[in-house]
């Protein structure tokens, strides 16, 4: 307690004397909030403060570095493996297709997992656990058993829950919610890596605003990726724009890189950016006012209708954003362009093979 003491009171003294703090300070704060031995005002204090005075790359990296070592991290047996790390706090304004991105890039020889937990704040939205749990995936599947889905090469991907690699976290999740505002943990929480390939681990996740790229790059090195690529997408999510170009980061161990794609170099033309949503009933629980506004539940079962049929072949705005998106990670990861990329990937829906792997693992 006495560490988190000590940095509220150098990161909450108002706009012109809040001081930054140290590696080391914020890794023993974050220690301490994740051991849950402070008040959890005091908690509330400190993570609001940090985020109003900007949190530096210091107390990004001591802030990781403590989630890193309160969580269980496994090894798969995989040579090369994709952590697909969307916001886990979900999505309102557009229909998330990413859930089905694992199971397309398994099909076509690049294992690859996402993570997250049902719901958190700000925004209380749809997460890969809630559309996964419409087809009897097994959200709180262990990490062992995680890993063996991903190890088997009839499936190749899986899902892991924040409540079973970093229960400590998952902890927090009631005081987040009474916060109201993002804080760091929004931030780190998407980078902590809960399963590692072989040889090598990928990164790739999204972000909206400007400051982010560098941020999210350099917490990738601290967590021990291989390569990262942060894509401008949709909601802040893995999935592009399906009308422009795409804004594109990426380190692939040695250096930065910003490739350049758009859907028209695989002939996807669309005029909507984003997959719509569906019609959608009022929620009638809101928790406030900038919380979901429309049925979440009803939300995660017209997804599930739409990425299976996406999965099947039918043409629409799902299905070109699954192959867009799978298309840029396997291009980058593979080392291939994105005109042949796609192409395995068409491949491998139009065959049935993607749908095949997706329902092998439920």
């Amino acid at each position: 307690m006495k560490s988190l003491r000590g940095a509220i009171q150098k990161v909450a003294t108002g706009p012109e004397y809040s001081k930054d703090i140290s590696l080391d300070e914020s890794y023993d704060a974050m220690m301490n909030i994740l051991n849950q031995d402070v008040d959890p005002v005091q908690a509330a204090i400190y993570l609001i403060s940090l985020r109003m005075k900007r949190e530096t790359i210091e107390e990004n990296s001591g802030s990781l570095k403590a989630l890193i070592d309160n969580s269980d991290i496994l090894t798969t047996n995989v040579s090369d493996l994709v952590d697909l790390a969307e916001p886990y706090n979900g999505f309102l304004r557009n229909t998330p297709i990413s859930p089905f991105v694992p199971a397309v890039l398994a099909s076509c020889g690049l294992p690859c997992y996402s993570h997250g937990l049902a719901k958190v704040g700000p925004k209380f939205g749809l997460t890969h656990h809630l559309v996964l749990k419409e087809f009897g995936f097994d959200v709180t599947k262990s990490l062992n058993d995680a890993a063996a889905q991903i190890n088997d090469p009839d499936i190749g991907w899986s899902y892991i829950d924040q409540s079973i690699f970093c229960n400590p976290l998952h902890n927090l999740v009631d005081l987040r919610t009474r916060m109201v505002k993002r804080t760091v943990i929004t931030t780190i929480e998407v980078l902590v890596g809960p399963l590692r390939g072989l040889n090598k681990t990928h990164l790739y996740t999204g972000y909206v605003h400007t400051a982010y790229p560098p941020i999210y790059l350099h917490l990738a090195k601290v967590s021990g990726y291989d390569s990262a690529t942060l894509v401008k997408g949709v909601e802040g999510g893995v999935s592009p724009a399906l009308r422009q170009d795409s804004k594109i980061f990426h380190y692939n161990g040695s250096e930065e890189l910003q490739p350049k794609f758009n859907p028209s170099d695989i002939s996807i033309s669309q005029n909507m950016r984003a997959v719509p949503l569906p019609d959608l009933a009022k929620s009638k629980s809101g928790l406030d006012e900038i919380s979901a506004d429309i049925d979440v539940k009803e939300f995660a079962s017209k997804t599930a209708e739409i990425g299976e049929e996406a999965l099947s072949g039918k043409d629409s705005p799902a299905l070109d954003s699954i192959i867009y998106t799978s298309s840029i990670i396997y291009s980058l990861i593979k080392n291939k362009s994105l005109f042949e990329s796609s192409d395995i990937i068409r491949k491998s829906i139009k065959k049935g093979t993607a749908k095949s792997f997706f329902k092998n693992a439920i």
